[in-house]
């Protein structure tokens, strides 16, 4: 089946149509600009993951783009990238999964990547996938996650203290062997990946076995207001750094990463109505429950701006926090998001940053069933941490969601 391309418009010509409900942006040029950045500076294999955003445009632009290898974590993602990119090579990397999803994965879907934590998860895997002899598995490892916005070390992860016993168990039976671990979600230091590398490095050196496969997991930030991270290429030198030592003891040894929030965040914005103001709260119609859990819960600050066809006075900025439409006190943003102190009812907002953990942690909570659709645009993002592209809009071809 052939899909229409999308039309590339303004945030502009968005605000014209006067929308009822949120309208998402999409930059494709500035998905491109990041699928680029990874593949042309990071050296080793670039695992997308898909949980950030597992939307048809963004499989199909990053595939374009020579992302051909997916950290997916359930059959549906695995459905997913299968269907937008069916060559693409699958890496299952939850550490505890289903008997069912396991056999389903390898039986009918053709993965032989697997990530595991346990003795246990490993004993599911061989009992499912009928003792395969060409399974790639994936030890996860617990590090610390000191520099991470979101901590992700408690609930998957291996001690280290139990990793050599555990790497020569599933050397035994695995064709390939590879070690994995995550620094945490919107990682602010690039030496949280020097301080996993070197624990992950002893526990393989201390467990005497060869393996195939360093993951250096997800992690790799964008930027907001107020969590100004250094660039990525800190990040890269840092482990290029570090692994370059460890291919002195390992030989034939593969590079991988699971870039997410990095690669997708600054590629859609969502434009929001503006239904009530009071004082310095502004009641919108996207929220928590929406798009915005990021802004709710973790927290986090997002680049915003106000549109409107009249050009609105910039200058004098003051802060203000956000309600969404629902009728639960959760949904709330505090902010502080800072606009035209004139913003008033009927405004259109638009929200940077939501191409990451947006439309795939939404829900229809309350009645509030998302957006007027998915727009292409070729504005440039609220905030980058990517240089201005140079793309000429021919060089892509976009997807329509």
């Amino acid at each position: 089946m052939k899909h229409p391309k999308m039309k590339l418009k303004t945030q502009a010509s968005i605000v014209r149509t006067k929308p009822l409900r949120p309208v998402f942006a999409f930059r494709p040029h500035t998905l491109i600009q990041a699928a680029s950045y990874f593949i042309n500076n990071f050296q080793g294999k670039v695992l997308y993951a898909v949980k950030t955003n597992p939307e048809e445009h963004v499989i199909r632009t990053l595939n374009l783009q020579g992302i051909t290898a997916f950290d997916v974590a359930s059959l549906e993602e695995i459905r997913i990238v299968k269907a937008y990119a069916p060559d693409a090579e699958l890496f299952y990397m939850h550490p505890i999964k289903s008997p069912q999803a396991i056999a389903k994965a390898y039986f009918e879907y053709g993965v032989r990547h697997y990530a595991l934590d346990c003795l246990d998860e490993l004993n599911k895997i061989l009992e499912n996938t009928h003792y395969a002899e060409d399974l790639i598995l994936h030890l996860r490892l617990s590090i610390p996650n000191t520099y991470a916005e979101l901590n992700l070390s408690e609930k998957f992860g291996a001690a280290l203290h139990k990793a050599p016993d555990l790497l020569r168990n599933i050397r035994e039976y695995a064709a390939k062997l590879g070690v994995t671990f995550h620094v945490g979600s919107q990682c602010m230091h690039p030496d949280a990946y020097r301080i996993a590398m070197k624990m992950v490095d002893k526990a393989v050196t201390d467990a005497e076995v060869a393996i195939d496969y360093f993951n250096v997991g997800g992690g790799f930030p964008s930027i907001y207001p107020g969590m100004i991270p250094p660039p990525l290429r800190e990040y890269f030198r840092t482990i290029h750094y570090e692994f370059a030592k460890i291919t002195k003891k390992h030989t034939n040894v593969q590079l991988l990463c699971e870039p997410g929030r990095a690669l997708v965040a600054e590629s859609t914005s969502v434009i929001v109505n503006v239904d009530l103001r009071k004082n310095n709260t502004l009641y919108i119609n996207e929220g928590t429950y929406g798009c915005l859990f990021d802004a709710g819960i973790p927290h986090f600050i997002f680049p915003v701006h106000l549109l409107r066809l009249s050009k609105p006075k910039i200058n004098d900025l003051i802060p203000f926090s956000f309600y969404g439409p629902t009728c639960d006190s959760l949904d709330y943003m505090k902010g502080p998001f800072y606009l035209p102190k004139d913003v008033r009812n009927g405004d259109y907002i638009e929200i940077g940053q939501i191409g990451a953990y947006g439309r795939t942690l939404s829900t229809g909570f309350n009645g509030f069933r998302q957006e007027d659709g998915i727009v292409a645009v070729t504005d440039e993002p609220l905030m980058t941490m990517y240089e201005a592209s140079c793309l000429n809009q021919e060089q892509f071809e976009i997807i329509a969601a």
